[in-house]
């Protein structure tokens, strides 16, 4: 059996009803044959409660048994039992609250502290035999309800040490502390007592708020405090400015939010371009215009810290001819580039079919069949369509609409080589416009 001066965090038993704990060890002082022996029921009871001390194996033959409490001496009998008559008799030591039982067992009711102490069986044979056995009852305090102290409830985050004390202090109990319902990991921050009566957060940070909760045991009772929660100060971080936009129409409504992780929560104010504003979360100007543009600070500042952060964002209002102004222009020029893509490769087209039909019709350099004299820049119809790129080159198309529309079509094959050249143009092919030409034919 378990020695009493065993660690207090064996043998726990739950905390219903229990108050104060009492263990119950035999020890012997019967000869090694002897058989009988008793126990505490239940091991660890507690003070208000009923122990029993149960007898088991008692040898037959038997005339009488008493209790004593320390040693026997008449002084220290509790009770006595005849067996032959069923006679109980109350001793010397007797407080009112003990019970004899018919096969030697002992029920004391409703324990105190002054019940802990030795107790002795002792057996009375027929033949006048004398044994006995002794065991040691413990009887312990009853925890109350503990509660934590702090030193700094209201610790600031990466400056303030916090001590958490377990409340009351109390001999033979053991203290144990949970975090957010759970029990305390390993931390570099963390340091306990030796006793772990006392919890010390050497660094605080934000999320070290808790809840907080200290258990006290004994091997026959136990309690849990209430939780406690800390008040960490932090902050602020660098606020953030929203929406994201930097850009603004001119006569639109222009507000921001300034907001930045803090506690106590911010408080918040601006400064427009070196012009301090109202204190204000929420920024709100209507209808603004160019003057509005600018430099918008957002100061957060934690009255408790006294730590106050910035941001800044550049705002740019626009007026709203700037924007139509600029997309039409866009459209514009992206319109004309389009059709000077498309003209160009028209011209191109039409050279070479022109090229290529001449070729098909005259198969005489072109040299010795000069073009009929014209007009200067007229074409055959007065409509100026073409111009001279240089000696010895064909005419230049300028625009397909002002083309002639003279000659036969060209039959699928030629169609089809024509396409085939648009895809693979020939690149020693170029055309240059020279005023020198106009003048010369």
């Amino acid at each position: 059996m378990e020695s009493p001066s065993a660690p207090a965090h064996r043998g726990l038993v739950p905390r219903q009803g229990l108050l104060l704990a009492a263990s119950f060890l035999t020890f012997w002082s019967l000869p090694s044959t002897a058989q009988f022996t008793m126990e505490s029921v239940p091991p660890n009871a507690a003070e208000g409660k009923d122990v029993l001390l149960r007898v088991h194996n008692l040898p037959g033959e038997l005339k009488r048994y008493a209790w004593y409490k320390g040693e026997v001496v008449g002084n220290n009998e509790i009770v006595s039992y005849v067996i032959e008559t069923q006679t109980t008799i109350n001793g010397p030591a007797s407080s009112g609250r003990e019970t004899i039982y018919p096969d030697g067992s002992l029920l004391l009711q409703n324990v105190t502290l002054k019940d802990t102490g030795e107790y002795i069986l002792q057996i009375v044979l027929k033949d006048f035999a004398i044994k006995q056995v002794t065991g040691q009852l413990r009887v312990y305090p009853v925890l109350p309800k503990p509660n934590i102290t702090s030193n700094n409830s209201n610790p600031e985050e990466h400056k303030d040490p916090v001590m958490l004390t377990c409340e009351p202090q109390t001999e033979n109990t053991t203290y144990l502390w949970l975090i957010n319902s759970k029990s305390l990991q390993e931390s570099a921050r963390l340091q306990l007592s030796k006793d772990n009566r006392t919890l010390t957060l050497l660094i605080v940070m934000r999320n070290d708020t808790g809840p907080y909760e200290c258990e006290i045991q004994n091997p026959g009772s136990a309690g849990r405090s209430d939780p406690l929660t800390l008040n960490v100060l932090y902050g602020p971080d660098t606020p953030t400015i929203s929406p994201s936009d930097s850009h603004y129409l001119r006569g639109t409504n222009l507000s921001l939010s300034c907001q930045a992780a803090c506690n106590p929560p911010a408080l918040y104010s601006w400064i427009i371009n070196g012009r301090p504003q109202q204190p204000t979360q929420e920024l709100f100007i209507p209808n603004i215009t160019a003057h509005d543009s600018g430099s918008y600070i957002c100061l957060a500042h934690n009255s408790i810290t006294g730590l106050t952060r910035t941001t800044v964002k550049n705002i740019t209002v626009y007026a709203e001819q700037t924007y139509l102004s600029y997309s039409v222009g866009t459209i514009v020029g992206g319109v004309i580039g389009v059709l000077v893509v498309v003209t160009l490769g028209a011209s191109l087209g039409y050279f070479l079919y022109f090229r290529r039909t001449r070729r098909a019709s005259d198969p005489r350099d072109p040299q010795e069949h000069p073009p009929p004299a014209t007009t200067p820049g007229q074409g055959p119809s007065g409509i100026s369509a073409f111009r001279s790129c240089g000696e010895n080159v064909p005419p230049c198309p300028l625009m397909p609409s002002l083309l002639p529309t003279q000659g036969p079509l060209p039959d699928p094959k030629t169609a089809g080589l024509i396409y085939e050249e648009l895809l693979n143009p020939n690149t020693e092919v170029y055309c240059r416009i020279s005023p020198r030409a106009d003048m010369a034919s």
